[in-house]
């Protein structure tokens, strides 16, 4: 199989493909971009999007694309940058320096890895809750369900990184179509819900302060920077000197679709529930989707809910396992090491399958705040370091200049603040 991708590799890297088509792989790479943003958090967004009041939200729809598109298209292009074949690591490592580059790798790696822990415990408790509430089975020991559950992932992992974003190109036509139906089925149930804040138009000061709480949230619900270094990797291989245009096509592409089918979800989700409904629903530490089923008390939801969220945390799962693999990978050859290539992938596989397993049985409540602390991090790496490479890395200094890059810098700001001042107060 190596000797097959090998000769793969070459066949791109001699004869790059043209922009005079959208290929088949390109759909595939923008469905893939689309399944790793869009996962569970969606389900929780219309719940803390919707808190804020109308007109913070409104603002936060306006931002939403160009806040998405530009900070991973910057983050495209840092790797992009680099030699051909480099990962992000890798890329740090040659435009900043070894100890930059295991800095970064280190840090990349304990912003993703958490997520990925994070996943493995809400995989395991939507498969029990589903079989015992809705198919009315015992479910087996925990411990068992999360060995099957994330084992069977790392099946699907094995067969190797296209095999993953096929895998999740798939896995997101059902979702789309279950957001689409949700947001629908919603439609004649519209009370006016958050509307009854339009009429309040916030104090600036008040506004802002939503605004700079709410925007994490808005950041990270669209947040695909796991599978960016590989997006841009591929890239390169197919298109040689076209890599950024062609990428900047499959990204804008993948945002437009991302942002329109969220903010439908989200606008139908706090048009049908009050305020106060939204607030309990926070209160209950439940899903949009959990609390939609409790407060329709509709049989057809109850059933789909949770297997609408599988789908979301399985294809999430995937895509941050190739963002936390790369990281681990990348920390084991800066130690000085070389493990053949064979034998590191499967101790990568091992290593996570263990971990995950772990975490996902002992299910311990620590893991929101973990994700919290990674916050920070995803924001530093996605926003600031890209903009950086541009002021000070002759490679990328043609970017330089760009509206965008200010605004991209601010919005990176602006998320680090908000979320030390969260882990603060």
């Amino acid at each position: 199989m190596n000797d097959q991708a090998n000769s793969v590799d070459e066949r791109y890297a001699t004869t790059p493909a043209t922009l005079t088509s959208w290929s088949r792989q390109d759909t595939t790479w923008m469905l893939g971009l689309f399944g790793t943003a869009i996962g569970a958090g969606t389900l929780f967004l219309p719940i803390n999007a919707g808190l804020g009041g109308f007109w913070p939200l409104v603002i936060l729809a306006v931002l939403a694309f160009p806040m998405t598109f530009f900070a991973h298209r910057g983050l495209t292009r840092f790797v992009l940058s680099g030699r051909d074949g480099s990962d992000i690591t890798d890329v740090v490592e040659e435009h900043f320096g070894l100890k930059a580059g295991a800095l970064i790798t280190l840090l990349y790696f304990f912003a993703i890895f958490p997520i990925l822990l994070i996943y493995s415990v809400a995989l395991t408790n939507t498969v029990s809750s589903f079989m015992e509430h809705q198919l009315h089975i015992l479910p087996p020991p925990r411990a068992v369900l999360a060995f099957v559950l994330i084992l069977g992932l790392l099946a699907v992992v094995r067969c190797g990184e296209q095999v993953i974003v096929k895998a999740m190109s798939l896995m997101v036509y059902p979702f789309i179509v279950a957001l689409l139906f949700l947001a629908v089925y919603l439609v004649p149930h519209w009370t006016g819900g958050i509307l009854s804040t339009a009429n309040e138009v916030p104090a600036p000061s008040a506004l802002l302060n939503t605004l700079w709480l709410a925007i994490p949230v808005m950041v990270f619900s669209f947040n695909h920077s796991p599978i960016i270094s590989a997006f841009a990797v591929d890239q390169k291989r197919q298109y040689g000197a076209h890599a950024d245009e062609r990428s900047s096509q499959i990204l804008s592409r993948a945002h437009l679709l991302m942002v329109a089918m969220v903010l439908f979800f989200v606008f139908s989700c706090v048009l049908t529930l009050s305020p106060a409904q939204l607030a309990e629903a926070k209160a209950q530490n439940l899903s949009i989707l959990s609390y939609l089923a409790n407060h329709f008390d509709n049989p057809t939801i109850a059933f789909a809910a949770p297997l609408i969220a599988f789908v979301a945390i399985a294809k999430s799962f995937l895509g941050h396992y190739i963002g936390a693999s790369e990281g681990l990978k990348g920390l084991v050859l800066k130690t000085g090491r070389r493990p053949a290539a064979k034998s590191l992938d499967r101790l990568t596989a091992a290593f996570m399958l263990i971990v995950c397993w772990l975490v996902a049985t002992l299910n311990p409540s620590i893991l929101g705040m973990i994700e919290t602390l990674g916050g920070p991090v995803i924001a530093s790496i996605l926003f600031l370091m890209p903009m950086y490479a541009i002021r000070k890395v002759p490679a990328m200094a043609k970017y330089r200049g760009q509206a965008s890059n200010v605004f991209v810098t601010a919005v990176g700001l602006v998320a680090i603040t908000a979320l030390i001042y969260s882990l603060l107060s």
